[in-house]
């Protein structure tokens, strides 16, 4: 089992979960974050501390897609591993649905 990001986390990017992940695994992109699967440890510390409840662990059913954008982002997209503002968009966007179809960006983030 892995913690992945998924679809409420795009337009948002909370970086609480960052703060409290002991082994470094989130990546950033230009308007969300993923998590690299084989660096997560499966501790679950993330998935409470984000606000966006987008953090979850792979074994729930129809997260297939998101285990694979996870795993394919990680690899391109910076490390990051200190706690950022948000977007300034975050609170408008927290709980719009289909976002990843609307608003997703394949664009790295700065990183730290």
């Amino acid at each position: 089992m892995t913690y992945i990001v998924t679809d409420n986390c795009i337009k948002c990017k909370y970086t609480d979960c960052v703060e409290v992940c002991p082994v470094d695994c989130f990546y950033e992109g230009e308007n969300m974050l993923v998590i690299h699967p084989d660096e997560c440890i499966d501790c679950g510390v993330c998935e409470p501390e984000c606000p966006a409840d987008a953090i979850r662990p792979d074994t729930e059913p129809g997260l297939d897609k998101w285990l694979q954008l996870n795993t394919e982002y990680a690899s391109k997209w910076p490390n990051l591993t200190q706690k950022r503002e948000e977007l300034p968009e975050a609170k408008e966007f927290d709980g719009v649905e289909n976002k990843f179809d609307a608003y997703f960006s394949p664009e790295p983030g700065a990183g730290d």
